[in-house]
């Protein structure tokens, strides 16, 4: 295994918009700084973005993916295609091993991301960001008018229905054979609004390449629906924010401060690995903040060390440091 175990400003753990925009503030800071890329980012399963700032047609999540990295490279940031497998830290550094080489850094920050949990349906995948979705605050407005079947069987699948009224009339919950685990005063909304439930099991999706087109259910009913929302759940990656001993919640989530630090000193996380809203633009933030805090704090320990008075030392010798006077 290759070492890159020279000390590094900072340690991205994650290469999606979180940790893209991290990394481009942390290289405008002079931060040597590099992100180690597994490729996982769920940018990728959108085809078209069409609500993050300043893309009035839309984008594409593997294009804004390209920029965001072309943007950070502008600023010498390193980039690495690697997975971390584990990380310890020992007297204030950060050791990472990844499957290819290992990293050492003071300040480490992971955005390491979420997977939304597909439905068990044939052929679903093929429809992801065209016709199958996971957020309604991103694509409810894309789907109005049409025909929405929401896939779940507890609260939030409830809320999503509800969600959707705003945007279509037409909308159903399918539990997939799935006994229902919402709570009492979710059925009274579902009777309230009179949303059809479907408890069938799916057997099978009908669909024209990545456009659905309907859901046929074991007793033979075929449901016409041109739009899929999945509530199955989500998947945090927290491995490592585990192994280093952060406090991570009942929902598997990296709890943060409001500088996005964790509970181990040096560590950061950002993007949908925290308490975050889900959100392209909302990672980005994140990543943001995550970046100016860690600056602030290398500033202060650059102070507090004196490392910065031997680099003035340096200038002082080597460098004019007072502006030419005519």
């Amino acid at each position: 295994m290759a070492d890159n175990s020279e000390n590094w400003d900072v340690v991205i753990v994650g290469g999606g918009l979180a940790g893209l925009s991290a990394a481009i503030y942390l290289g405008r800071a002079m931060r040597r700084t590099i992100v180690i890329d597994s490729g996982k980012s769920m940018a990728v399963w959108e085809p078209d973005v069409q609500n993050y700032l300043g893309f009035p047609e839309g984008i594409g999540g593997e294009e804004l993916l390209h920029r965001g990295r072309k943007q950070a490279e502008r600023y010498n940031i390193e980039f690495a295609e690697d997975e971390i497998l584990d990380a310890i830290r020992t007297n204030d550094v950060f050791q990472l091993r990844g499957r290819a080489q290992t990293y050492s850094a003071r300040k480490v920050i992971l955005a390491t991301g979420i997977f939304h949990i597909p439905p068990e349906i044939e052929g679903v995948t093929e429809c992801l960001g065209r016709s199958m979705y996971f957020c309604k605050d991103c694509d409810g407005y894309r789907v109005q008018g049409k025909a929405i079947a929401v896939y779940g069987w507890n609260n939030e699948a409830v809320e999503y229905a509800l969600g959707m009224l705003a945007y279509t009339p037409t909308v159903a919950i399918f539990t997939n054979s799935r006994s229902s685990q919402w709570s009492a005063q979710h059925q009274k909304w579902i009777e309230e609004y009179r949303l059809p439930v479907y408890p069938q099991k799916i057997q099978r999706l009908k669909r024209t390449e990545f456009q659905i087109r309907s859901l046929v259910l074991d007793d033979g009913t075929e449901v016409i629906v041109e739009a899929l929302f999945a509530t199955r759940g989500d998947v945090y990656y927290n491995k490592l924010a585990r192994s280093l001993g952060a406090h991570v919640d009942k929902e598997g989530q990296v709890t943060i401060d409001d500088h996005m630090a964790t509970s181990i000193p040096g560590l950061y996380a950002a993007g949908c690995v925290t308490p975050a809203n889900c959100q392209m633009i909302i990672a980005a933030g994140d990543g943001a903040i995550a970046a100016q805090a860690i600056n602030r704090t290398m500033f202060k320990e650059a102070l507090e060390s004196h490392s910065l008075k031997q680099v003035r030392a340096r200038q002082l010798e080597k460098e004019r440091t007072e502006p030419v006077t005519i």
